[in-house]
């Protein structure tokens, strides 16, 4: 596991190698970012954890669900959504987060691949979860409802290109997909922000409203004869004569009521979404082009593996650009220096690149 030789710029950045070369990092930039969202899903998948008992410490008293948010979730197939996601993905992005530790990918190969299968299994499950949810989650609006049907797609492909591409030891695509897929994940953190500072906008704004369900508004605000009183219009669903009875409901933060409260947060949820997904999508990606060394240093390390595993296309036998696409062919470039330790003479490369 090789360390920076570059001489330390400051003081800081020597103190600063001491606590970032001991677990993998050979580069500053690369453990503030590791450290920055890595801190920032364990911490969130942490905080949540209690939610996983949805009876209890999310939809019961004081539980952690937004108000009103429980009301599809008390039965029927709603319910084992969420039990589905909560169980899955909570668990998942906190051991996803022990997959990105380089010291444990190079000391403990094993506990990486074991640890691997186990992540993939849970974000399956906590994907299912959410995409069943996402017809009432929040208000349930299209926009929701689009967003998540786009997260789950972006996360669950991600998630299945990174494996096929550890399968066939390519590492720098195994590496850039399953960075893809939790950056994609992660912008449900950065969605919850959006979206409080949003409802507190809109709240001071003014102006907008939802159409939310009789029955909605008494599970939400838990007392009929208020429920009644703030909206009348529900009378004709109390004495039956109505039962989908709709009402208008005021989107604003501290309102008359839970409901009004719990109509803030859906407003924007659909819209925090989209803007967090795509932060996401376009930070991985700046991230993974200003780090083209490490992956040329992966695909070389790939290269030597496939090529020792007798695979045909060896440095392409995984899913990569120039075997799928119209990219020029990779060959190890400081082969015939011998500066990276690969052993294959020029001829033998050139005939192993051939089909």
């Amino acid at each position: 596991m090789a360390v920076s030789s570059k001489p330390p710029a400051n003081r800081f950045v020597a103190v600063a190698r001491k606590v970032y070369n001991p677990i993998g990092f050979t580069h500053g930039y690369n453990f503030i970012f590791f450290f920055i969202f890595g801190v920032a899903m364990t911490v969130f998948c942490l905080y949540s954890m209690p939610s996983m008992n949805v009876d209890g410490n999310f939809c019961g008293p004081n539980g952690g669900g937004a108000p009103g948010e429980c009301f599809h979730y008390r039965e029927g197939l709603d319910r084992i959504g969420m039990i589905l996601h909560l169980v899955g993905i909570l668990p998942a992005g906190i051991l996803a987060v022990i997959q990105f530790v380089p010291a444990i990918r190079h000391k403990f190969l094993i506990l990486h691949r074991i640890n691997g299968y186990l992540v993939l299994l849970l974000s399956a499950i906590g994907a299912a979860g959410g995409f069943i949810i996402s017809r009432h989650a929040f208000g349930g609006g299209l926009d929701t409802q689009f967003a998540s049907g786009t997260l789950f797609v972006l996360f669950c492909t991600s998630l299945i290109i990174s494996y096929i591409n550890i399968k066939r030891l390519q590492l720098e695509q195994h590496r850039a997909w399953m960075l893809r897929a939790w950056f994609y994940g992660g912008a449900i953190i950065t969605t919850r922000l959006i979206m409080n500072a949003a409802a507190s906008i809109i709240t001071n704004s003014g102006g907008y409203h939802v159409a939310r369900s009789c029955a909605w508004l008494d599970f939400t605000i838990e007392d009929t004869e208020r429920m009644l009183e703030l909206y009348p219009l529900c009378s004709a669903w109390a004495t039956g004569e109505s039962p989908g009875q709709m009402v208008v409901v005021v989107a604003q933060m501290g309102g008359t009521s839970a409901a009004e409260a719990a109509a803030a947060l859906s407003v924007p949820f659909g819209a925090a979404s989209w803007l967090a997904l795509a932060l996401h999508a376009i930070g991985v990606e700046i991230y993974l082009h200003l780090t083209p060394g490490e992956a040329e240093r992966l695909r070389k390390a790939s290269y030597q593996r496939q090529l020792a595993a007798g695979m045909r296309h060896p440095g392409r036998a995984g899913l990569t650009s120039d075997r799928l696409g119209d990219a020029e062919i990779w060959t190890p470039k400081d082969a015939e220096q011998g500066s990276t330790g690969i052993t294959t003479p020029p001829q033998e490369m050139t005939t192993a690149m051939k089909d």
